[in-house]
């Protein structure tokens, strides 16, 4: 906490960026890219190439009051059923546009909940998937787990067709805080689904936890740290509850006053990261950390690093393909999200045609940036680039502004460690451009 001066001097404890899970962040997306341009992305690509595949599955049973995706909630089947049909009439269009010769080097069931599906659904969605894709040759098969909605029927379910790495979501475990956000998850419902996905030889478990909710203190926080950590897990992800009620309106329920002030949400950051570090985890980029078996770990040291819309990846694959409503995928040539309603998406798909509601091609402009920022976030330095004068100029503006917070080489440029947490403010500096609104007001605190 002794570097707090020069960050709230940087601006760290006022300012509101974009989490640069890509660039251009979402916000930069627009309607002038669709269907017609994500099947000719779909077309171009090379014979025998490496596809990523996710799928997203907008429902819950409950709808947790802090979460800001797109769900919605169900208690039966009959939306299910409807949905998973859907998800495989996209994947046949989607299907036919792509080369006969390519491999699925990898899976991501995420949401929303996807254990909401009991397991007759999964095998229809994954038999289906199959059918269109050859699951055969996966390197890895994750889906994200709610321990409070999920069972041995459907775990096996997934083992059988290959899970190796389950997310689990956990947020905090104080019950207090659990009552402020509506997620009830006791440690020990948590800690039996952990057990029966390692008896079923599911070794890779990542948890996702929050800072920055309410009521929750550094004691609290610690208790919920080290619960966390008795469970072993191989890779954490550490992410600021982002408290966005004009987006998320479930969130007004969340007592504003009740929030930690960005002084104490760095404070509980901080906390954390110091637990994460004496259990000898290794942090990677601004808000994950791993084990040294993890692969996370392992692309770190060997500069494989990504960051995606899943957060921190080692996946190498060119192309990840979303399927399922607001699903966003990624191509050389840029980004396309699929329509956010699922009964638009539906509606689309229904008729035959791809659900795609905007997307973006990038400029030779922004592949630099995106370089750049890239580096920022997975490795904390950066070189500024020869190709672009312009962008050049921006950097060195940049530079001097930071120069306090930066070891300087030439033209290399990296951060100190106690300014790692400026990274996505310095991102930000470099891509202010924002064609729809330049408003910040649609993004989470910096810290």
């Amino acid at each position: 906490m002794k570097h707090i001066f020069q960050l709230k001097r940087h601006g760290l404890f006022d300012a509101r960026v974009p989490r640069f899970t890509s660039f251009p962040p979402a916000t930069w997306f627009n309607k002038d890219k669709g269907a017609a341009d994500a099947a000719q992305w779909q077309q171009a690509m090379p014979p025998g190439s490496d596809v990523s595949l996710y799928v997203h599955i907008p429902f819950c049973k409950r709808l947790c009051w802090f979460c800001a995706c797109r769900t919605q909630g169900t208690k039966t089947l009959g939306p299910l059923q409807a949905y998973v049909g859907r998800v495989l009439a996209e994947a046949a269009l989607v299907r036919a546009n792509l080369p006969k010769d390519l491999r699925v080097s990898r899976l991501h069931l995420g949401g929303g909940t996807p254990t909401i599906l009991n397991a007759g659904l999964l095998d229809q969605l994954l038999s289906g998937l199959n059918t269109h894709f050859d699951l055969g040759g996966l390197e890895e098969f994750s889906v994200e787990v709610d321990p409070t909605d999920v069972g041995p029927k459907r775990l096996d379910m997934l083992v059988k067709w290959g899970l190796s790495r389950a997310s689990i979501g956990i947020q905090d475990f104080d019950p207090a805080v659990q009552a402020a956000i509506g997620r009830e998850q006791s440690p020990e419902l948590t800690r039996d689904v952990v057990e029966m996905l390692r008896v079923r030889g599911v070794a890779n478990l990542n948890f996702d936890l929050l800072y920055g909710l309410p009521h929750q203190t550094l004691d609290s926080l610690g208790e919920t740290l080290n619960t966390a950590l008795d469970m072993a897990p191989g890779r954490v992800a550490l992410f600021g509850y982002a408290h966005v009620p004009w987006m998320s309106k479930r969130q007004s329920m969340i007592p504003a006053d009740a929030l930690p002030n960005p002084e104490r949400r760095y404070g509980l950051f901080s906390k954390a990261r110091e637990e994460f570090l004496s259990a000898n985890m290794t942090q990677i980029g601004i808000d994950h950390f791993a084990t040294d078996g993890d692969g996370l770990t392992r692309a770190l040291a060997e500069r494989r690093l990504k960051r995606s819309f899943q957060g921190y990846t080692d996946d190498q694959a060119p192309y990840l393909i979303a399927l399922g409503a607001s699903g966003i995928s990624t191509y050389p040539e840029g980004y396309m999200q699929n329509l956010s309603s699922t009964g638009q998406y539906s509606g689309m798909v229904e008729e035959g045609q791809m659900p795609v509601a905007r997307g973006y091609a990038l400029t030779a402009q922004d592949r630099v940036v995106a370089r750049i920022v890239a580096d920022l976030m997975c490795y904390f330095e950066t070189d500024v680039p020869t190709e672009l004068p312009a962008v050049a100029e921006r950097m060195k503006a940049v530079i001097a502004k930071y120069e306090d917070a930066l070891e300087i080489e030439g033209d290399h440029i990296r951060l100190k460690p106690w300014a790692h947490q400026l990274a996505r403010l310095i991102a930000a500096e470099m891509s202010t451009r924002d064609p729809e609104n330049p408003s910040t007001t649609r993004y989470s605190q910096a810290i």
